[in-house]
């Protein structure tokens, strides 16, 4: 009998192929970071974690085009590599890692944690999400029969939000109040009240809040030991600052970078952003999402 690779279920990746994809994604982004020179890793990023930083080198190029002078090698170490299994493409798999940015800032220790996509049979491996979170904050991911954590579908009715609709919510949510499925929090409560309350005499700001759910940016989940997930969602933001007459909105360098038109009375600034989330089982005592990590980026300007 044939067995369909497509159809079997099997682990995404080996330890030796994640720890490759790893090393090459590393190697690409320090040669990217030292030339900004986008093109150096577009082969090793996808979705909001790669909309962020092609933009980002991009930006940097603009503003700095014999490149990085400041540049310090990235080093990632200590990899743990969580590799489920599931049937079919896209396959994927985490990479739990020490980086050397918080030894080099003074802060406390942080583990970066990195999500690998693989879209298909002959695709490279590449890093879709990045969420730099403090160790007792990840939480424990259960694991199957043969040890392998075990992936949480989209669409799955076992959580408080499903995972394919957690931009729709937190999107909404920042636009409405409504649902009340999140924790506090700085990515939460407290930045839709900060939006609010933006107050600047002669301006007016409005803000604007999509989903990014599918393709490259689909959201990627794990169970945990509590029945919950751990869940990486995107999202993409708006942000529209209007002048009274006589006055124009200031451009920042890393703005005008990227700006198209010409800032006369108003200035749109786009960012995609990717949340790392704990999603509580539904029903269970837990019954807030709590957003661990919020990675933004501007991705574009556009004057007028």
């Amino acid at each position: 009998m044939t067995v369909h690779g497509e159809l079997e279920v099997v682990p995404a990746a080996t330890k030796s192929e994640a720890a490759q994809a790893l090393k090459e994604f590393t190697a690409a982004y320090n040669a990217a970071d030292k030339a900004y020179d986008p093109a150096l890793d577009a082969d090793r990023v996808t979705g909001s974690l790669g909309a962020i930083n092609q933009a980002g080198l991009k930006a940097r190029h603009t503003i700095e085009p014999t490149g990085n002078t400041r540049h310090q090698p990235l080093e990632l170490t200590d990899a743990t590599f969580v590799i489920p299994k599931k049937a079919g493409w896209p396959r994927w798999f985490l990479a739990d890692t020490d980086s050397n940015r918080d030894q080099d800032a003074g802060d406390q220790d942080t583990r970066w944690l990195l999500a690998f996509v693989r879209t298909g049979p002959d695709a490279g491996w590449k890093a879709a999400y990045l969420s730099v979170v403090a160790p007792d904050r990840i939480p424990a991911l259960a694991k199957d029969g043969d040890g392998r954590a075990e992936p949480v579908a989209a669409d799955s009715a076992e959580l408080a939000v499903a995972p394919q609709d957690l931009g729709t919510q937190y999107t909404r949510y920042l636009q409405k109040g409504t649902p009340d499925v999140f924790a506090p929090g700085a990515a939460t409560s407290q930045w839709r009240d900060a939006r609010l309350n933006t107050k600047r005499a002669g301006f007016s700001y409005q803000y604007v809040d999509q989903p990014l759910d599918d393709g490259t940016f689909a959201p990627l989940a794990l169970a945990t030991e509590d029945g919950g997930a751990l869940v990486f969602f995107s999202s993409k933001h708006f942000e529209r600052q209007t002048a009274a007459k006589g006055l124009r909105p200031e451009v920042d360098p890393d703005v005008e970078a990227l700006l198209t038109g010409e800032v006369k009375s108003t200035l749109t600034k786009e960012r995609v952003s990717s949340q790392l989330v704990y999603v509580p089982e539904k029903g269970g005592a837990a019954r807030k999402v709590t957003v661990l990590n919020r990675l933004p980026g501007l991705t574009a300007a556009k004057g007028s």
